[in-house]
């Protein structure tokens, strides 16, 4: 039997979340299928130069796309706003020109936002585009209801997020608690909040250690606080080998953000074996219950200090709930029981 060809259209190219799935997908769907990229990734910048080279790389792009040879099913990956525009025309074309199948994935931290727009020409689009879908795709059940005012029920399939988990070798002793923040170093993330909780921690003498990862416009409220407190290390940018390494070493992953979808960075740990705490915003909540976090209010950094020595106070529930966080993500969350399912719904379309 032939395989199926499906064609994957996203930025690609980018180091983005959205890249970083189609990769991992294109890498681990089963031999069935035969997927290949068409990447729609443009350099970004602030200058006005390179926001016209950005817009004539895209039209480009676009012009060139219906030459390509035509697949059995078309995946378009989106986030919200100008992402969403470029991947609609995409849409569009695959499905007018091509006359083929179909399905357009959302991601995005403010696809909510987006999709409550009061501009009556942006819900349009959003209409036709969802019209022309014969899936969307979307990584949690409040993302359904969302994306639900403009895509008729029935074609909506919620599929989360996935990882490795055998890439993982988690330990669930570490002694004393060994708190964890990998993320960009930006406002939204909740940097601000993570640090001030930790400085509340560290004035107040609680037994923990913490590791701050990543890097960005905010790094150095990390950089300052692990120069104050000596069991706070910092280590800037890290590879993924080494943020599994932190993750797997690690009892409390802490992402106290402002807005989110379905955070990979969750699930990766998750697999590494730690209890999440993190904030009551988009799909989160769909990871999270009393069994293996807290949830805290988003901008709370008071409630997050009072969450986390609580979690410090209890290094047996700690390890609890960490050997539950990880065995939820092998049954729910791991690329096996991923692949399978889009394995279904491209043999589905295509046949």
């Amino acid at each position: 039997m032939r395989a199926t060809d499906v064609l994957l259209v996203g930025p690609a190219g980018t180091t983005g979340g959205i890249a970083q799935y189609i990769q991992e997908q294109r890498r681990r769907l089963p031999r069935s299928i035969s997927a290949r990229t068409y990447d729609v990734s443009v350099p970004t910048s602030d200058s006005i130069r390179a926001f016209a080279v950005a817009i004539l790389l895209a039209f480009v792009q676009i012009l060139r796309f219906p030459f390509r040879r035509r697949p059995d099913v078309v995946h378009v990956h989106s986030s919200h706003w100008n992402s969403f525009y470029q991947s609609g025309l995409y849409v569009l074309l695959a499905s007018t020109i091509w006359r083929v199948p179909v399905v357009l994935h959302i991601h995005g931290s403010s696809f909510d936002s987006f999709m409550q727009t009061e501009s009556k020409p942006v819900r349009l689009f959003q209409s036709v585009v969802f019209s022309q879908c014969d899936r969307v795709i979307v990584l949690s059940d409040y993302w359904r209801d969302i994306v639900g005012v403009r895509a008729a029920e029935e074609k909506i399939t919620v599929l989360p997020n996935a990882v490795d988990p055998d890439e993982y070798d988690p330990r669930y002793d570490a002694s004393p608690p060994h708190l964890v923040f990998i993320s960009n170093h930006i406002e939204r993330k909740g940097i601000k909040e993570f640090v001030e909780a930790v400085d509340t921690l560290m004035q107040n003498d609680e037994n923990c250690r913490v590791t701050i990862g990543g890097s960005g416009p905010l790094s150095h409220l990390a950089a300052d606080i692990a120069e104050r407190h000596e069991r706070v290390s910092y280590e800037g940018y890290v590879s993924e080998e080494r943020k599994r390494e932190i993750l797997n070493d690690g009892s409390v992953f802490v992402l106290p953000t402002d807005a989110e979808n379905l955070p990979i960075a969750l699930l990766e740990a998750m697999a590494g074996g730690n209890v999440l705490v993190s904030t009551t915003v988009g799909a989160i909540p769909s990871l999270i219950n009393d069994d293996n976090g807290v949830l805290v209010e988003p901008g709370n950094a008071t409630a997050l200090a009072a969450t986390l020595s609580d979690l410090v106070h209890d290094p047996e529930r700690v390890g609890q709930m960490a050997q539950t966080s990880r065995e939820r993500v092998e049954q729910n969350y791991s690329w096996a029981v991923a692949t399978e399912r889009l394995d279904d719904l491209y043999r589905e379309l295509a046949h």
